[in-house]
C-alpha cells in the first residue's frame, strides 16, 4: 500500500460519522433530521423544501405519497459537513409498516440515535428497532425529545431505558424545566448551562447563552426559574451519587447510552447533541466478510448494496442502488467485481445522494453511501470489491404478517405489471411469494403492515400505469423451511398450513396464527423452521 494513499484513507475514515435514527412514529424523527441538517449548514431554513399543496415538508420525505400523508416511507441518505466531520445520516421510515427497510438501513450504519418522546417514553417500534441495533452491536445515543411540551419526569424516563432495554444510562445533559417552562439544559461534562431563546417555529438556529456553573452572570437567568433550578440541583446530586460514570468503551459496545434532552421543534439542545455525538460516536468500523473482518482503511475498495430504489426521479424512470462503502477509496469510473455474478462492472455514474437531490460524485470512503445507477444487475446484499474476492454477510428478510394475492385485471398491462412487481420486489418494497399450484400465477404480496400494500398499489398505478386489486389471504405467520423441499417432503402432509415459495423458490409455510405454528412444530419436531429467511445466494427467479 502506498503510504500517501494509506494516510489519505486513514484521515478520511477518521473524520466520518455515520448513523441512523430509530424511533416510533410521531416521536419527531423527521423534525430532528431536518434540524441536524439546519445546524450542519446543509439547509438554511427548516421546512425550506415545499411539497404539494404548499405544505411544509421535510427534505428527506420526497415521495409523492409521503408528502400527501406527512410520513416517512422510504429511507434516504443525507450527507453534510460539520466542524471538520463528514456526516452520513441514514434516514429511515418512521412508519412501523416499513420496519424491514429500517432493518436494512441499520445494516449500513455504524451508530444509532434512539429518539424518545418525553411524554410517551419507550414505544413498541423503538423497542423492536433497538433489538436490531443490539444484534449488530451498534452504539446507541438517546435523544429525549419534545421537552417543550408537558412530559414525564426525566428520572422516570432514564429509569425506563435502564429497566426495559438493559442499557446503562448516562445523561450528558439535564433539563431546566419542562413544557412552557423549559428554559435550557445543563451540560454535565462541560459544567455549563445553555439557556435558549425561542425562535419562530424553530425554522432557524436557536439563540443560546452559555454560562459556566458558579458564574454570577447566571443569576438573572435562574431567578424566574428558581423552583426548576432547585429541582435540577437535587436531581444532579442524585445522578452524581448513584449514576454511572461515562465509559466510552461501554458506549461503543452498545451497553451504555449517552442521553440528551431537548426539543427538535424549537431547536433546543440540537447543536449540543450534535457536537457531543460527533466526539463519542464510532468512526466506520470493520465489516464481517467470508474472509474475516475487513479494515476500513485498507487500500482496496469494497462495499455492499443495502437498498434499491426505483423512480427516485420520475422524469428519468431511474433505479438507484445504495452502496455502503466498507473499505478503501471509491473513485468515479473505477472497475469493480460483482461477487454474486462474477461480472466486472465499471461504475461510471456514481451519485452523492441528498434526499431526492443528486450530484455527481468523484470519490468516497468507508462510511459513505454512494448511489449507483442500477439497470437490474444489483440485488440487496450484493458485495462489490476490488482485488481478492470477498463477500459481506447478507441482509436477512424478516417474517411478514399480512398476505394477499395481487391481481392484474387488465391483460394488456401484463408486461408493465410484471416489470413493476419485479422492480418493487428487488428494491425490497414488499416480499413476493408464489403458490406452489402452477395454475395460480399471480404473486402473493407478503408485508409487515397494511401500508406496504397501499404503497405497492399506489406506485404500480403512478409509476407503471397498472391498476391492481388485492385478495387477502387468511394467514398471519410465515416460516421458512431451513432444510428445503426435501425436508418438507419427508414429513408428508402438513395440516393447518399453506405451502408457498419465496422469490428464490424456497419453501415457506404460512399459518393462520401462532397456535397453528406451535401445533405443527409439536407434530414435526425434526422440521427446522425460521422466522428470518436464509441469506439468499442467488438472484431471485
Amino acid at each position: 500500500m502506498t503510504s500517501d494513499l494509506h494516510h489519505e484513507i486513514t484521515q478520511e475514515v477518521k473524520r466520518r460519522r455515520n448513523f441512523a435514527i430509530i424511533s416510533h412514529p410521531d416521536a419527531g424523527k423527521t423534525t430532528l433530521t431536518e434540524k441536524l441538517l439546519l445546524y450542519g449548514g446543509a439547509i438554511h431554513e427548516a421546512g425550506a423544501v415545499k411539497a404539494r399543496r404548499a405544505q411544509r415538508q421535510a427534505t428527506s420525505d420526497w415521495m409523492a405519497m409521503e408528502q400527501q400523508r406527512g410520513i416517512s416511507i422510504t429511507s434516504t441518505v443525507l450527507q453534510f459537513e460539520y466542524q471538520g466531520y463528514q456526516i452520513n445520516l441514514l434516514d429511515t421510515p418512521g412508519h412501523q409498516d416499513f420496519s424491514e427497510d429500517t432493518y436494512r438501513t441499520l445494516a449500513a450504519a455504524d451508530n444509532a440515535v434512539m429518539l424518545v418522546d418525553a411524554a410517551k417514553g419507550l414505544e413498541p417500534q423503538t423497542r423492536k428497532l433497538f433489538q436490531v441495533c443490539q444484534l449488530r452491536g451498534l452504539p446507541i445515543f438517546t435523544f429525549i425529545n419534545k421537552l417543550d411540551r408537558p412530559g414525564r419526569e426525566p428520572l422516570e424516563l432514564i429509569d425506563e431505558i435502564e429497566q426495559e432495554l438493559g442499557l446503562i444510562p448516562y445523561p450528558v445533559n439535564w433539563p431546566l424545566g419542562m413544557g412552557d417552562r423549559f428554559r435550557g439544559v445543563y451540560d454535565r461534562l462541560r459544567q455549563n448551562f445553555h439557556f435558549f431563546e425561542r425562535t419562530t417555529h424553530g425554522s432557524r438556529a436557536a439563540a443560546e447563552t452559555v454560562i459556566a456553573l458558579g458564574d454570577p452572570a447566571i443569576d438573572p437567568y435562574i431567578e424566574p426559574y428558581r423552583l426548576e433550578y432547585n429541582q435540577l440541583k437535587d436531581e444532579l446530586e442524585l445522578l452524581e451519587g448513584v449514576g454511572a460514570k461515562l465509559d466510552l468503551n461501554l458506549v461503543h459496545q452498545g451497553k451504555m447510552t449517552p442521553i440528551f434532552f431537548g426539543s427538535a421543534m424549537t431547536n433546543f439542545g440540537v447543536r449540543l447533541f450534535l457536537e457531543h455525538f460527533l466526539t463519542y460516536a464510532l468512526p466506520p468500523m470493520a465489516y464481517k466478510s467470508d474472509r474475516g473482518p475487513i479494515d476500513p482503511t485498507q487500500e482496496q475498495f469494497t462495499g455492499f448494496v443495502f437498498k434499491l430504489q426505483a423512480n427516485m426521479d420520475p422524469k428519468h424512470r431511474d433505479r438507484v442502488a445504495f452502496v455502503r462503502v466498507c473499505s478503501g477509496k471509491f473513485e468515479k469510473d473505477m472497475t469493480v467485481s460483482h461477487a454474486r455474478t462474477g461480472k466486472t462492472i465499471r461504475l461510471s455514474r456514481p451519485q452523492k445522494l441528498f434526499a431526492q437531490g443528486r450530484e455527481s460524485l468523484e470519490t468516497a470512503y468507508a462510511g459513505d453511501v454512494i448511489g449507483l445507477n442500477n439497470p437490474g444487475m444489483f440485488a440487496i446484499g450484493d458485495t462489490l470489491y476490488v482485488g481478492s474476492k470477498l463477500e459481506y454477510e447478507g441482509i436477512p428478510c424478516f417474517s411478514p404478517e399480512l398476505f394477499a394475492y395481487l391481481r392484474n385485471p387488465n391483460p394488456s398491462k401484463f408486461k408493465s405489471f410484471q416489470k413493476g412487481v419485479n422492480e418493487l420486489r428487488e428494491e425490497g418494497a414488499v416480499q413476493i411469494m408464489y403458490s406452489t399450484d402452477e395454475s395460480k400465477r399471480e404473486p402473493i404480496l407478503a408485508a409487515v403492515g397494511q401500508l406496504q400494500f397501499e404503497v405497492v398499489q399506489f406506485r404500480l398505478l403512478h409509476e407503471y400505469g397498472v391498476e391492481t386489486r388485492l385478495d387477502p389471504l387468511p394467514y398471519t405467520v410465515a416460516r421458512w423451511v431451513l432444510d428445503g423441499w426435501e425436508a418438507l417432503e419427508a414429513v408428508g402432509r402438513i395440516f393447518n398450513a399453506a405451502t408457498v415459495k419465496d422469490s428464490w423458490g424456497r419453501p415457506v409455510l404460512l399459518f393462520k396464527n401462532e397456535w397453528n405454528l406451535q401445533q405443527t412444530m409439536a407434530d414435526h419436531p425434526k422440521l427446522r423452521l425460521s422466522a428470518i429467511a436464509p441469506l439468499a445466494a442467488a438472484v431471485p427467479a
